[in-house]
């Protein structure tokens, strides 16, 4: 029986977004992004099923366009990018549609299962091969220990507990 060569990919930060969309005050959505992420994958073949994927997050890179909602993200209430610097996924299995993993935020460790669109494998102008992944989700920010909660004087809830993940990933092919 002929075995497959394992194929490195790493992650073109250039072209891939990590980022997210989270319900305020339940009447309008605010997005954001992380500037840092690294991620690898591991796989036996162009399908990527049953790939090893590695990410990390810089929680501290947190982006919304909003320094004082940034600044607030980072701290204690939130993300506490100080004590916790960095949010993990390592894949537990892919199907080629659905992603299955550990995903560890505050050192809080939650299986999450993401929608994946594989948009295929193609060449770029220089020569590298590259595959292209959107992925997509929904989380409960209280299940990692992100419970900061503030309520309205007309009681809405200032931000949603559910949170909608949704990112584009570029990788190359590693030699």
């Amino acid at each position: 029986m002929e075995t497959q060569t394992k194929t490195k990919w790493a992650i073109d930060a250039a072209h891939s977004e990590v980022a997210f969309k989270v319900k305020h005050m339940m009447i309008s959505t605010v997005r954001g992004h992380f500037d840092r992420f690294e991620a690898t994958v591991d796989s036996q073949g162009d399908d990527f099923k049953h790939a090893n994927i590695q990410v990390s997050i810089d929680a501290n890179s947190i982006n919304t366009a909003n320094s004082d909602r940034d600044n607030h993200l980072k701290s204690n209430d939130f993300f506490n990018g100080a004590q916790y610097p960095s949010i993990t996924f390592q894949s537990k299995g892919f199907d080629g549609h659905k992603l299955t993993g550990d995903l560890t935020i505050r050192e809080v460790t939650r299986e999450v299962t993401l929608d994946v669109d594989f948009n295929g494998i193609a060449v770029d102008p220089y020569g590298q091969t590259k595959a292209g992944f959107e992925i997509s989700g929904e989380i409960n920010r209280k299940d990692f220990g992100l419970s900061w909660s503030a309520v309205t004087e007309a009681g809405n809830i200032v931000v949603s507990d559910k949170v909608r993940l949704v990112i584009d990933a570029q990788f190359i092919k590693q030699g």
